[in-house]
């Protein structure tokens, strides 16, 4: 079972905010939410999904996209933001964390795919297979409007990261990748763990912050396939709670 990973980065970034002058965030800022946008636009029509990693730096799923996808994907990104030099790397792993060092390892070595088109990492494959699976996990918080209905608007900001931050940390020691999506949402890109495991995990980080964490496991083919499954099993744990039935972690497959 494979996963593959496409990191999308703006190169040379630093220098280049520079020449904006010191009056430049508010460019940055709305610069960086539409690049954010139109990433998400172009790879999820090929069934791909986005995360923001840093802002100048974006992971995209892309089990299915092969190299004339990304060339096709990057020629629209140079029309788009001519002002800006944007790579792709792509890798390829048995775990998330693999691949997402499969690239970091083919951008350090400078391995091209296509020089021209900034593109590189390792050659996907012409032809897809039966083992290319996603599994996603979708977690938010249980009950959070009770919660926040104490807290300040920024008491829930730093809430928010000391959990988005715990996350990270457990399942990284997996071999998994945690991403922010906005509100009380995390996204998390696994590989084959157990329910049992994931719900481990959770059990640990909500003893420890006192906060109570729903779950729910997506299985597919590709990204978005995955992220569709696990949003499924999320909104299934709340219907079940609806009726009286406590179940924190669900699952759906979407192959």
């Amino acid at each position: 079972m494979t996963i593959q990973l496409t990191i999308i980065k703006i190169e040379e970034y630093g220098p280049w905010t520079i020449t904006l002058g010191t009056d430049r965030e508010a460019e940055i800022q709305m610069l960086q939410a539409k690049l954010y946008y139109d990433l998400q636009r172009l790879f999820s029509v090929k069934d791909c999904l986005v995360f923001s990693n840093r802002f100048d730096e974006y992971f995209a799923i892309t089990n299915g996209l092969y190299l004339p996808d990304h060339l096709e994907i990057q020629s629209q990104l140079v029309d788009l933001y001519s002002m800006l030099k944007l790579s792709m790397t792509i890798g390829n792993g048995v775990t998330p964390f693999q691949a997402n060092f499969d690239a970091y390892e083919s951008r350090k070595m400078g391995r091209a795919i296509n020089e021209g088109a900034s593109i590189f990492g390792t050659p996907t494959k012409s032809v897809p297979t039966i083992n290319e699976i996603v599994q996603i996990i979708h977690i938010d918080m249980n009950n959070s409007t009770k919660l926040f209905s104490k807290l300040s608007p920024y008491e829930i900001t730093s809430l928010i990261v000391k959990i988005y931050s715990r996350l990270s940390e457990e399942f990284l020691k997996k071999e998994s990748l945690t991403f922010f999506l906005g509100g009380d949402n995390f996204m998390v890109l696994s590989k084959a763990a157990t329910k049992q495991d994931i719900e481990g995990t959770i059990n640990k980080i909500t003893q420890e912050m006192s906060v109570r964490l729903n779950c729910g496991i997506g299985i597919g083919s590709t990204g978005r396939k995955a992220a569709n499954a696990a949003t499924k099993a999320l909104d299934t744990i709340r219907n079940l709670r609806h009726d009286g039935k406590d179940l924190p972690i669900y699952e759906v497959q979407c192959l």
